[in-house]
């Protein structure tokens, strides 16, 4: 099998070197590829004549799926698989597997790190310390006793909710499955509606489909409290950007922490977010720690080997 790698996955080469010999040790290729391109005759290159696709969250487009013939398996090293021309995997009968549970805790410990500092103020704060100003007007919030409302209980979800509940939270879901871990943990399953009317803190934790584009839109805002929060650490078209950023310029809502948008980084700087009140902004961040990137490349490529053993796992389609 030839095993093509087309664009690097934030780890070393020695990290990919040690993990290519599983591959390597069994008379399999691996091609690696460690600077990115977006050039699609370049990719359709490096694509060409592979039997397997590594790649991380690079648009994967039909034409470059069709250009690998003996294409048969992609391992992606993400957790979304919505770059991908899904179409086109199933009109070839594609197996794509994804890297689950390699951000658990990085999204979730940056959910937190988005709550307190739009409830503290943290970065005006810090832009008033830097300018000999003092804390008048920037008074915040505790996360104490607040109630969470946490939409999409699955494993960043849960997680979110222990961390949550350790800062003394009161816990609220909603999900399209109930989950007995999550009711242990305190969560009280209710609908949206309920969820957004009721709760101080609103975070995001599903995937991009059909069903939820869109799923926090003008109407499902105008629910929530004008002192709540919305937090998106999910998929940017989850959130009606346009309609977020109404409510927040005209105090419906008291603030939101972003760090996914409808496209990847950069963000024009006239994104309705970008100029929105109260909001803290990060650029696709989430996943990204030195530890996710090397758990996610070992499940990536693990994915590829239980694969090329007839025991797949984490499969998406």
């Amino acid at each position: 099998m030839r095993i093509v790698m087309l664009e690097p996955l934030a780890v070393s080469k020695e990290t990919i070197d040690s993990l290519a010999k599983s591959f390597t040790n069994q008379g399999h290729e691996f091609i690696p590829c460690y600077q990115k391109t977006e050039n699609k005759e370049a990719l359709i290159a490096q694509a060409s004549g592979a039997d397997v696709f590594i790649i991380a969250n690079s648009p994967l487009s039909a034409e470059v799926i069709n250009s690998a013939p003996n294409l048969k398996m992609i391992s992606v090293a993400f957790t979304g698989i919505d770059h991908v021309d899904i179409q086109a995997c199933k009109e070839k009968e594609i197996t794509i597997c994804n890297a689950a549970g390699y951000s658990t805790h990085s999204v979730a410990e940056l959910t937190f790190g988005l709550i307190l500092s739009t409830l503290r103020n943290i970065v005006p704060c810090d832009t008033a310390a830097r300018n000999e100003n003092t804390k008048a007007g920037l008074v915040g919030n505790e996360l104490y006793n607040k109630t969470l409302g946490i939409v999409g209980t699955g494993a960043i979800g849960i997680r979110v909710a222990e961390i949550g509940k350790a800062f003394g939270c009161k816990l609220l879901g909603y999900s399209r499955t109930k989950k007995q871990t999550a009711e242990n943990i305190g969560i009280k399953y209710v609908s949206l509606e309920k969820l957004l009317s009721k709760s101080d803190i609103v975070s995001l934790h599903v995937p991009l489909t059909a069903e939820t584009k869109s799923l926090i839109n003008k109407e499902r805002i105008a629910l929530m409290k004008p002192s709540s929060i919305l937090i998106n650490v999910a998929r940017g078209p989850v959130v009606d950007s346009n309609a977020l950023a109404e409510a927040l310029n005209n105090y419906k809502i008291s603030g939101a922490g972003i760090d996914v948008f409808e496209m990847e980084p950069p963000i024009p700087e006239d994104h309705p977010l970008l100029n929105a009140k109260n909001t803290v902004v990060t650029p696709h961040a989430a996943f990204a720690t030195d530890e996710s990137m090397v758990r996610r490349a070992e499940i990536t490529f693990n994915n590829v080997l239980s694969w090329l053993n007839d025991e797949p796992e984490n499969v998406m389609l």
